[in-house]
């Protein structure tokens, strides 16, 4: 029986459309159905008796990019329950807004406390 042709590398008979020379070096994609979107985290600010609330407007418009009005407002709703919502991200992201709330709230020696919860 003759053997039949092999392509590159000896791996079998040649297939036209798989060992074109014109087709080296492109990308075999493999088309996924739905998309699932990354899960999402709440950062949450919590209200104590001794972070000053013109730190927590700071810190809500520096680390989370609110404008003056709404950082104010979620001032208020953190100083009225006890706890504010300060945005929602990715998980990576949540965290390191948690870590730079504290490092700030730290350096300056305030309790506040922040913490990502699922969404």
């Amino acid at each position: 029986m003759p053997n039949a042709p092999s392509g590159p590398g000896g791996g079998g008979p040649l297939d036209p459309a798989r060992d074109d020379p014109r087709r080296e070096g492109e990308l075999a994609t493999r088309v996924r159905g739905k998309v699932q979107r990354p899960a999402r985290f709440k950062v949450l600010l919590y209200n104590d008796d001794y972070t000053p609330m013109e730190f927590v407007v700071i810190l809500l418009e520096k680390i989370f990019a609110k404008g003056p009005s709404e950082a104010t407002a979620i001032m208020l709703a953190i100083h009225n329950s006890g706890l504010g919502v300060a945005g929602v991200y990715t998980l990576d992201i949540a965290e390191t807004k948690v870590v730079a709330v504290h490092k700030a709230a730290e350096q300056r020696g305030y309790p506040l406390r922040a913490g990502a919860e699922k969404e």
